[in-house]
């Protein structure tokens, strides 16, 4: 707010006849104002007020004036407002209410309160007692705010007046629904739970199946686009479902929408991941489809869209589903094949023999009898001393019950501890129930002084959010999080690993290969984790035997990574150990690390290789080094660029062979991720093609992508590339000739630059000639208006035009800055800015020289004199 702020005065020719100058009495007000003599204020808004002949009229027009600029002078028109309210209401306000004046600037009042501050309402109200009003007048006012389509401000006012129970909801709702605005419509309904139930029932009858939500808009001409699509508005349906505490029943076609998708994501990980058993697949499946035939026929869609005919034919069988839902496709075949007297043959090949499991994925090192399951209080009172035994390093994970619905969506089911030799499995759903019997009792007693003893060292895996769901089903344990010591976080190690170039193992399927914890242990201990039963029904009881040896396994595994790393993670407090990636990560852990040999050095214009396994690339250049990336890794090629390394990218409807292409020609390495990499591999140099993790940051693959490669990178090298278009040369443009070309206009005075030097010489690039010189490496020349195209004078000699609308005004008007880089390949423009210094903290690990100081002499885009660039 500015008090001395003149924005606001009422115009003169607005006014009736007055005694006094509304315009001289607004700004003697404003005077007051600024002073914040508020004890004068009030005394001269009163005398002020009442020598005007219609008051009333001018203080609508003050309200009407300050509306269109709120941070000048809004504030004293609210100000003065409320505290001649009541003056106003006992002496001004006089005469018959039915007036055709009183009527006229009662209708004026609704249009400030329209679009005015909510700090209006009551004043407003009171002083043009609205609330008198006649109901069809009223009415008549919304309904004229939704025939011009201003649908947000007949809310906005139905909402301060407080007449939701008097309009029509649907009218007043379905447009700003339709464009996003649920935000408006909460306000709307809040404190009136009928409003909040129709509005529910009304959203959810659009997520019917085959309803079409543009039959729904077609009825508003008003509305130019529509927001709202069916995703979200589910999404927005479930939330206002949980908000106002409305059981899942009451939104059918929501629920139903939700377990469709479900089906979706369950036949994705049973016929793409492969990563359910048939068994748990059923198990979810029927507790999903149940007597629903729209379920049950879309369930058979998709089954036979993933797989053959015969396999959603049998699919069938096993639910017990009668043969008229099956599509028509699948029943054509499956009657077709009988006819014929051939055998049904169900797609086999989901199912992997357990042999060859257990040669494929992590198996337990101890015997079955050191699995213990404690479903009760008396087996964790037998268990207890082994489990709270101090000096003792455990690991410790959950498993959760996956729940399709609204609510509930993880239940906690078990909590595994594991020591070297035993794995303890705490049975959550036994032991709660009772809720606050002896078993909830001795299991919050357990968990309570397991995790706040300092000598016990618990190592997990993403703990923060297993940690969060203790509070959630077991209330004793709520704030137990700030007395967790002693933990070791090993998906923070895991993140410092890939940073610093552990390899990733593929297996030429983004589908199928592991992830998180099983990605770790294979990088590790050389195996993956099976993740079959990871999505099983774990709300059955008694759980089966794969289930208990997966647990366990879970639990376990991080005990054999933790000791195969060397024991090199000190166990440090839970706020640190939970937060970002702050662990210390163990010197002896795998991958193509230790020290840059600093004399093997490439030669300029080459890519380093390794030409032996195991042997270190030699050293090269940021500037030397050239890449292309595949369109999917565009982040990586800016980040790159940042640090000056040449990188192309190829473009979204290019082929991925024509990488192979690019790199043979131009002798680049290639980048890529995902299937793309095996084939491509074949076709150049094995050193020459290197795969990219895309679960990573742009900036962690870049590190990555450095450290394999043995990259030196100096201050130099930062900025030298434009990240936009891969450029490498820039014009150097002065703050003068920068305002000139954005037609802004120049400070008295101006400042030095190309367009302010001499036309009879024209310095040449790097010509201390120049305002200021320009000592760059490489150099660049100072752009002058004799440099640009006369027919439009902001594009250069070479066809590219500057992107001036990027460079914000208040950029322009820093005094520090007085000099420009645009590229000359895209025309995007930079200045100085605090951004260069971000990338060198980031890169900080791979930067070869110290930061220059910064009176020194600057080289490269990356300081030109100034030390960072910013883009536009």
């Amino acid at each position: 707010m500015d008090p001395g702020s003149s924005a606001g005065a009422p115009t003169s020719s607005s006014c009736c006849r007055t005694g006094q100058d509304p315009l001289l009495f607004w700004k003697d007000l404003q005077k007051l104002w600024s002073k914040k003599d508020l004890q004068q204020l009030q005394e001269e808004a009163w005398r002020g007020f009442a020598a005007l002949d219609d008051p009333l009229a001018t203080l609508l027009d003050l309200l009407e004036d300050s509306q269109g600029n709120y941070k000048k002078g809004h504030s004293l028109a609210i100000w003065i407002t409320c505290v001649l309210q009541h003056r106003l209401q006992e002496q001004l306000l006089s005469g018959p209410q039915d007036s055709p004046r009183i009527a006229q600037l009662q209708a004026r009042a609704l249009n400030v309160l329209t679009k005015g501050s909510p700090k209006l309402v009551e004043p407003l109200s009171s002083i043009f007692r609205l609330q008198d009003i006649d109901r069809s007048f009223l009415l008549a006012h919304f309904h004229h705010l939704q025939q011009e389509g201003r649908f947000e401000e007949a809310m906005v006012l139905g909402t301060r007046l407080k007449l939701q129970p008097e309009l029509d909801f649907e009218k007043m709702s379905i447009p700003l629904l339709l464009q996003d605005r649920v935000d408006l419509v909460k306000s709307y309904v809040a404190n009136f739970p009928d409003l909040q139930r129709r509005l529910l029932d009304l959203m959810d009858s659009w997520c019917q199946p085959g309803f079409d939500i543009r039959d729904v808009a077609r009825q508003y001409p008003q509305l130019t686009t529509v927001r709202l699509s069916s995703r979200v508005l589910r999404r927005r349906v479930v939330r206002l479902q949980q908000q106002y505490r409305v059981a899942p029943a009451l939104c059918p076609n929501v629920v139903k929408q939700q377990q469709l998708a479900a089906l979706r994501w369950l036949c994705y990980k049973r016929f793409v991941e492969k990563s359910m058993s048939q068994e748990n697949w059923t198990d979810h499946v029927q507790g999903l489809v149940g007597q629903s035939s729209w379920l049950q026929e879309s369930l058979l869609r998709l089954v036979a869209s993933h797989s053959n005919a015969a396999t959603a034919y049998q699919c069938a069988l096993d639910l017990s589903l009668p043969e008229e839902r099956l599509p028509a496709f699948v029943a054509a075949k499956v009657h077709q094949l009988k006819l014929r007297g051939r055998m049904i043959k169900v797609d086999r090949r989901l199912e992997e023999p357990h042999d060859a499991r257990k040669e494929k994925y992590y198996q337990l090192s101890i015997p079955r009898e050191n699995i213990h399951l404690l479903a009760s209080w008396e087996d964790l009172a037998g268990q207890e001393a082994r489990l709270l035994q101090p000096g003792r390093v455990v690991g410790v994970d959950v498993e959760c019950v996956l729940s399709f619905v609204t609510e509930d969506r993880h239940q906690m089911s078990l909590v595994q501890v594991a020591d070297e030799d035993h794995v303890f499995l705490l049975d959550v759903l036994a032991l709660l129930q009772p809720p606050g019997g002896q078993g909830a009792q001795a299991f919050s007693r357990m968990v309570s002084r397991l995790f706040s003893d300092a000598s016990i060292t618990k190592l997990g895996y993403g703990l923060a959010a297993d940690l969060q769901q203790l509070g959630t089903v077991c209330p004793s344990l709520v704030g137990m999080e700030k007395q967790i010591c002693s933990i070791v976080d090993l998906q923070p190690v895991h993140n410092q690993m890939q940073e610093m170039g552990v390899a990733v193992p593929t297996t030429g399927d983004r589908t199928t290969s592991p992830r998180g914890l099983s990605l770790l242990v294979q990088q590790v201990l050389g195996t993956p984790l099976d993740k079959t039963e990871q999505l099983s029904n774990w709300s059955r009881r008694p759980l089966q035997e794969s289930q208990l040896l997966y647990a366990a396994a879970d639990a376990y595994c991080l005990l054999e990574v933790y000791h195969a790393l060397g024991r090199g993670l000190p166990p440090f407090p839970h706020q640190r150990a939970l937060g970002r990636s702050q662990t210390p990560v163990s010197s002896q852990r795998p991958g193509p690390q230790g020290p840059r040999p600093s004399e093997a050095t490439a030669a300029p214009g080459q890519v380093p290789v390794c030409t032996e396994e195991g042997a270190a690339a030699p050293q090269v250049a940021a500037r030397a080094f050239r890449v292309v990336c595949d369109s999917m890794l565009q982040g990586l090629a800016r980040s790159l660029r940042s640090l000056g390394v040449d990188a192309v990218v190829l473009g979204d409807r290019e082929d991925h062979s024509q990488l192979a292409e690019i790199a043979r020609r131009e002798g680049r390495v290639i980048l890529t991720s995902g299937t793309p990499y095996h084939k491509l591999q074949a076709q150049v140099a094995a050193a020459r093609c290197l795969s990219i993790n895309c679960s990573l940051k742009a900036r962690l693959q870049a590190k990555a992508v450095l450290q394999h490669f043995n990259i030196r990178v100096t201050h130099a090298d930062i900025f030298s590339r434009c990240q936009a278009c891969n450029g490498d040369e820039y014009l150097k443009i002065s703050k003068a000739l920068m305002m000139q070309l954005s037609g802004h206009p120049q400070s008295p005075g101006g400042t030095g630059g190309g367009a302010a030097q001499s036309k009879d010489k024209k310095p040449g690039r790097g010509s201390e000639a120049a305002p200021g010189g320009c000592a760059c490496d490489p150099p660049c020349s100072w752009l002058a208006l004799e440099d640009l195209q006369a027919s439009t004078p902001a594009t250069l000699g070479n066809g590219t035009r500057l992107q001036l609308a990027g460079v914000p005004e208040g950029v322009l008007r820093r005094p520090e800055l007085q000099h420009f880089y645009c590229c000359t390949r895209c025309g995007k423009i930079f200045w100085e800015g605090s951004h260069r210094a971000r990338v060198a903290l980031h890169f900080q690990d791979f930067l070869e020289e110290a930061p220059r100081p910064a009176s020194a002499p600057s080289e490269g885009l990356a300081a030109r004199g100034c030390g960072t660039i910013k883009r536009t």
